[in-house]
């Protein structure tokens, strides 16, 4: 929480480009909210760099018990 009252909150993927959104988030929660660039494939390159790095990233990634529904 330290880290985003400090740094603000970012914004990615298309619907962060609609009309206003960041500042309405900031007026309401009050905290800066950027736009980051090109946020459009953010998360697509994201997820490649997770994909390209899964051998590092594996200990940090949610396994797949965790996403089965409840029985």
């Amino acid at each position: 929480m330290a880290d985003i009252m400090a740094k603000g909150i970012y914004l990615a993927g298309g619907g962060s480009l609609l009309r206003g959104l960041d500042l309405l988030i900031q007026e309401e929660v009050k905290i800066p909210v950027k736009i980051i660039e090109d946020p459009m494939t953010a998360m697509v390159r994201g997820a490649g760099i997770v994909l390209e790095n899964l051998d590092r990233l594996s200990e940090t990634l949610a396994g797949t018990e965790e996403l089965e529904p409840p029985k």
